[in-house]
């Protein structure tokens, strides 16, 4: 039996069997499920750490008490340091955008040496 079938006014349409539809369903979607698996495979790598040699990264806590900021905590942490510097790096530390503190926030504090 033909897939091509004669309609009203000489054109031709084209028809589809089961089998056919499926085929095509297929080599339609091929593309889309092995670009998933390659992503998938691909971004593993990225969930592993990385050691590059150094030691990880020390830091004590604190409690900010009423009436801190961050420069006294920063010259209390390292009297003889710049404390602009100590202040960078409590905020990046902190995830902080500015040098705002409040009473009861918990911060973690670099160990300088």
């Amino acid at each position: 039996m033909s897939a091509v079938v004669m309609a009203a006014g000489g054109r031709t349409r084209l028809r589809l069997t089961r089998r056919g539809r499926v085929v095509f369903t297929t080599l339609a979607a091929a593309p889309l499920v092995i670009g998933v698996l390659v992503g998938s495979l691909a971004s593993g790598g990225a969930v592993a750490g990385i050691d590059d040699g150094t030691p990880p990264a020390v830091f004590d806590t604190m409690v900010v008490g009423a009436g801190d900021t961050l420069w006294g905590i920063a010259e209390s942490i390292a009297p003889t340091a710049d404390p602009r510097e100590v202040i960078h790096d409590i905020m990046r530390l902190n995830g902080l955008r500015d040098a705002v503190v409040q009473p009861g926030q918990r911060l973690a504090l670099p160990v300088v040496e």
